[in-house]
């Protein structure tokens, strides 16, 4: 790697939650391939999930390093060890871990004095990062951890706010502003953005908008061919700079590197292929509802007992920490069975199952990198959204994309399904319709055309790639002006 003077140094401070940390340690990778200087901050526990990948890089001759601060978990009121947001259990708990993310300023700041990076790429919950950034006469890029359709519906939202003059939770109303005609009802948006009273989270958004607008643009981890309009929004209607360098999960390109990302499988991935070799071609259904999710037992049982009735082949991915299997498990479930369905109780190789040819469908909780990492697989979607800003997602694959079949969430949920569960007709009814007909057909063949525009995107002369480029030589200008 080239060592001089003009080297570019980035910093990258990945918010401390999987959605987020796993797509901007791969960024920081694709950085390091381009020949800059990267520096990954995190704690030491979450450290642990990505410094295999990173020691890798670095025998391959990339020049990126993960430099640790500890995180204030007494000074936050959490229990020892909690240095994640997935580690989080409750509202209360989530907010005192994003108050807590205000306490790396300083150590943050130190590393930066002492480093002279020349550019901070941070979460959008770091929101003093663009003050720090400004202090030492660098530009800071915001990572908000989704896609550019949720973005611009924020905006839209936050400008109009058709949302504040409906009568009910249920009445839809139309997100004024946006390139397509999106309708959304109050009961599937976040607690914060419902209506004007203050909430526990109001001043702490508040500050996050701020930083945002002030910051030099937006990095996001998406492509253009994925939702061209709404880049030409962004950057027409929103007026902030942005670039597109996704999908990051493609810097993945062997086993080994997709079965470790985000942090070691709790299955063996052998034993995962060797299941999947075993199975036909576009047989399977991967089931999976990201890292925060919590499902309640009645809520499983009813996933368990659909997928029993479906008769189709598939791969469920239960948290560990979900419930104790054995209260919603049907009796016999596993035996019945018989080598049709494979449970990983855990952290499963995502990207590796999606991209194996067996699988022909994904139901999926409408997280943003599960969205984009089954959009690079070519696999069309059964939505689940629960919470964030999935229901936005929801729109993209089911409306825009035409790439989704919706199981019937209706009510945003704080990451636990605390509604109604989804009754088990419903799941079998939308596995049944992504799968077998058609349209499940025809879907499967706009999903596959997806997939290959998405590999050409991150390949040299795609949009994603000439993105990377733009923003490097942009950053290197930067750097020659400040010096």
């Amino acid at each position: 790697m080239d060592k001089r003077a003009d080297q570019l140094h980035v910093y990258f401070l990945p918010m401390m939650a999987p959605g987020h940390m796993i797509p901007l340690v791969d960024m920081a990778r694709q950085f390091s391939r381009h020949g800059v200087k990267v520096t990954i901050i995190t704690t030491p526990l979450n450290a642990t999930k990505f410094s295999k990948t990173i020691q890798k890089d670095r025998e391959l001759g990339s020049d990126i390093s993960i430099r640790t601060t500890e995180f204030p978990c007494k000074e936050a009121g959490l229990p020892e060890g909690c240095e994640n947001l997935a580690s989080t259990t409750s509202s209360e708990m989530s907010l005192k871990f994003i108050k807590a993310l205000y306490l790396f300023q300083q150590p943050v700041e130190k590393f930066m004095e002492e480093d002279h990076p020349d550019c901070l790429i941070a979460g959008t919950l770091f929101p003093w990062a663009v003050d720090v950034a400004a202090k030492l006469g660098i530009p800071r890029l915001a990572f908000n951890g989704t896609g550019l359709l949720p973005m611009c519906a924020y905006h839209c939202l936050m400008e109009h706010k058709p949302h504040l003059k409906v009568e009910s939770e249920t009445e839809e109303f139309i997100i004024l502003g946006l390139p397509d005609t999106i309708k959304m009802s109050r009961q599937k948006l976040s607690e914060h953005l419902k209506d004007e009273k203050e909430t526990p989270m109001t001043a702490i958004v508040k500050d996050f908008m701020r930083a945002e607008t002030t910051s030099y643009g937006a990095i996001v981890n998406s492509f253009y061919e994925l939702e061209p309009n709404y880049v030409q929004h962004f950057r027409e209607v929103v007026g902030r700079k942005v670039w597109h360098v996704g999908p990051v999960s493609l810097c993945n390109k062997d086993n080994e590197d997709k079965s470790q990302r985000g942090q070691d499988s709790s299955f063996s991935e052998q034993k995962c292929l060797d299941w999947l070799n075993s199975k036909e071609p576009k047989s399977v259904i991967y089931i999976c509802f990201g890292s925060m999710s919590i499902f309640s037992s009645d809520q499983l049982l009813e996933i368990a007992t659909a997928l029993e009735a479906s008769d189709h082949q598939f791969i469920w991915v239960v948290r560990q920490n979900t419930t104790n299997h054995e209260e919603w498990m049907p009796e016999g479930f596993e035996e019945k069975l018989n080598g049709r369905g494979l449970i990983i109780k855990g952290w499963a190789p995502q990207v590796l199952i999606l991209d194996h040819e067996a699988i022909g469908g994904f139901v999926t909780h409408c997280g943003w990198n599960s969205l984009l990492e089954g959009v690079s697989a070519g696999v069309p979607m059964v939505t689940w959204p629960l919470s964030a800003e999935q229901f936005f997602n929801e729109k993209l694959l089911v409306e825009i994309l035409k790439i989704g079949v919706p199981v019937g969430a209706e009510a945003w949920s704080n990451r636990t399904d605390s509604t109604v569960p989804i009754n088990r007709k419903d799941i079998e009814r939308a596995v049944t319709k992504l799968m077998v007909g058609q349209e499940a057909e025809e879907m499967r063949g706009r999903a596959a055309a997806l997939g290959k525009l998405a590999k050409r995107a991150v390949e040299k002369g795609g949009s994603s790639h000439n993105s990377l480029i733009y923003l490097l030589e942009q950053l290197r200008n930067a750097k020659i002006t400040s010096n």
